[in-house]
């Protein structure tokens, strides 16, 4: 008795496929900071320019209002009024981490072209993934409003 060859299934390279199609409608920049390089004229070390991870196919969109912030009499407190968002990238993509910064270079929207978001924590990962999502909090506001 033989082995059959493996079929070509249609489930997962297909289903990838149409999910990206259609849900990574955006044009998106994922960079890193750059190295530290020597101002001459002050003698200081100063960010050199970002590195880009990956431009591409992506999609950010809201992922709710900010979270709950319980004052403590006496306390100081950042209020958290901006918003989270999820960044979607294809799973071959370079995974973003903290310290990144995402921004938005085509968009059906307008207004989502040249916003620039943080990336809080490091891109999800799992095996029943179809494209990897990424946590990030505004931090430029772009567009043509």
């Amino acid at each position: 008795m033989t082995t059959p060859p493996p079929t070509t299934s249609t489930s997962e390279s297909g289903v990838i496929a149409v999910v990206e199609r259609m849900l990574l409608t955006e044009t998106v920049r994922i960079a890193a900071p750059g190295p530290q390089v020597l101002d001459p004229d002050t003698g200081q070390y100063v960010p050199g320019p970002a590195v880009v991870v990956y431009e591409g196919p992506g999609q950010h969109r809201s992922a709710g209002g900010p979270g709950i912030v319980l004052r403590l009499e006496g306390q100081p407190y950042k209020d958290d009024g901006d918003g989270r968002y999820l960044l979607f990238t294809p799973l071959g993509a370079p995974v973003a981490v903290e310290g990144n910064d995402v921004t938005v270079l085509a968009s059906p929207d307008p207004g989502a072209i040249g916003r620039t978001f943080h990336v809080l924590d490091p891109g999800q990962s799992g095996g029943m993934s179809v494209v990897r999502s990424t946590w990030m909090r505004i931090a430029t506001v772009g567009g043509t409003q």
